[in-house]
């Protein structure tokens, strides 16, 4: 049996097809009309239950029910991801807990958690837009499905297990942890698709390797990956250890969970699923529109969820959208590869940085391991940029200054930035079984 990075496996796996036609493929005038219809019943829905949104609502001076056009969700402010948290735990939802199916909240690693809920209407909702993710992406009724993402308070394990189950795919439920024992399952089991996020992939393939085991061989057909930012190289690096068709699919808690967007086969951006969410993309210093391609930062409206609708929704990520029908036959914009976090940015000495940045330049460089973490310090009234980055097993130790003296300048080149690099030993680095954390920040906390 030939490795599963034949172009035979590829093509199979980036298989076109529609699994809506009559959704996917509108027209813009019937997919804007839907739209507007949506948005007046979200926004009805939100000021008849939402307290602090009725507020906001009539204070723009918005009737939901004489909306004449989309631009005019305009005058209503942003909502923020204080402002969930401002109202903790129930304070944003527009039915009361008795009439919910399920509650999901974020980690709370940097205060109190976001806490969203579902109404049993929404669930279904929520599996059938993964559904037509993961269709879109090429897998296929009856394709086994191994989810590796965390199941739990995170959405990504239940997001992607009911969506995979309501596209008639069997589903190994396997959540985060116990790597060893998830490579032997997915030898033995041999599954099509791998659901995880794009750090533990490659954790995985860390493992399998130690073991002697090719996961190439494994039949993995296609790796569903989100939850964290990640470049092109990771994605190289990803189909090159794994060997298979790596596919970039997002969301978030606040508006849903994974399955609000996802690459199609001719992987040139996510398509938005348009007629369940309205986008927008902003200037994130100035919160106007962004000028047309221009990047900038994605808002979301929800136009179909109704435990808790989300109105102008700073998502923080930043990112470019394109507009006209794709090849695959879809006619939803397309949202084109995060670029990073606002949130995540860092100023060094007065040079914009994002993660997925330095690990574009670090990812597949010959001698360095795609793991690392960036350390930011404060020396006086600067911020100081370390990166800590492995070397690849069997790298002597003789080389490692060597490797950080190549890194400093191709960073230095590439991004315009100084920046001290570590080498580390293989393993130095703290592997994560959900979401990987890039940086420390250990610079004075300041009021």
């Amino acid at each position: 049996m030939g490795v599963a990075t034949e172009p035979a496996r590829f093509a199979a796996a980036a298989a076109g097809g529609l699994l809506d036609p009559q959704a996917e493929a509108m027209s813009r005038d019937e997919l804007s009309a839907l739209q507007l219809q949506r948005l007046r019943e979200t926004l009805a829905n939100a000021r008849a239950n939402v307290p602090w949104q009725r507020a906001r609502i009539d204070a723009a001076g918005l009737d939901p029910q004489a909306l004449r056009s989309l631009d005019e969700l305009r005058a209503l402010p942003f909502t923020t991801k204080a402002d969930l948290r401002d109202h903790y735990p129930f304070g944003l939802f527009a039915r009361p807990v008795a009439g919910l199916a399920r509650i999901h909240a974020s980690s709370g690693t940097t205060g109190k958690p976001t806490v969203v809920g579902y109404t049993a209407g929404d669930l279904e909702r929520w599996a059938g837009l993964v559904a037509r993710s993961l269709y879109c992406a090429g897998v296929r009724p009856g394709d086994l499905v191994h989810n590796a993402y965390g199941y739990g308070l995170f959405t990504g394990g239940l997001g992607a297990h009911d969506g995979a189950t309501k596209l008639g795919c069997p589903v190994v439920p396997v959540s985060g942890g116990g790597s060893e024992r998830q490579v032997a399952l997915i030898m033995d089991f041999r599954p099509r698709v791998l659901c995880a996020t794009p750090s533990y992939a490659l954790a995985l393939a860390e493992v399998a390797e130690s073991q002697g085991v090719d996961l190439r061989r494994s039949g993995l057909g296609i790796g569903m990956f989100g939850a964290e930012p990640w470049s092109a190289a990771m994605r190289e690096e990803i189909e090159a250890r794994i060997g298979l068709r790596a596919v970039d699919i997002y969301g978030l808690s606040e508006i849903m969970g994974p399955g609000v967007a996802c690459e199609c086969g001719q992987r040139d951006g996510l398509h938005g699923w348009e007629d369940h969410f309205l986008f927008e993309v902003i200037d994130p210093e100035t919160g106007q529109p962004a000028a047309e391609g221009a990047a900038g930062e994605l808002v979301i409206t929800t136009l179909t969820k109704e435990a808790l609708p989300m109105l102008r929704y700073r998502t923080r990520d930043i990112t470019r959208v394109a507009r006209g029908r794709c090849a695959c036959g879809r006619s939803h914009l397309r949202i084109l590869r995060v670029a990073g976090r606002s949130d995540d940015m860092m100023i060094i000495r007065g040079v914009n940085v994002y993660p997925s940045q330095v690990e574009a330049v670090l990812v597949g460089r010959a001698g360095l391991a795609p793991h690392y973490q960036l350390v930011l310090t404060r020396q006086g009234h600067l911020d100081r940029l370390r990166i800590e980055v492995e070397a690849e097993p069997g790298v002597p130790e003789s080389r490692f200054g060597e490797l950080a003296a190549e890194a400093i300048h191709h960073i230095k080149s590439l991004i315009g930035v100084s920046a001290e690099v570590v080498v580390l030993w293989p393993g130095s680095v703290p592997r994560s079984q959900g979401k990987a954390v890039r940086v420390r920040d250990l610079r004075p906390k300041t009021d």
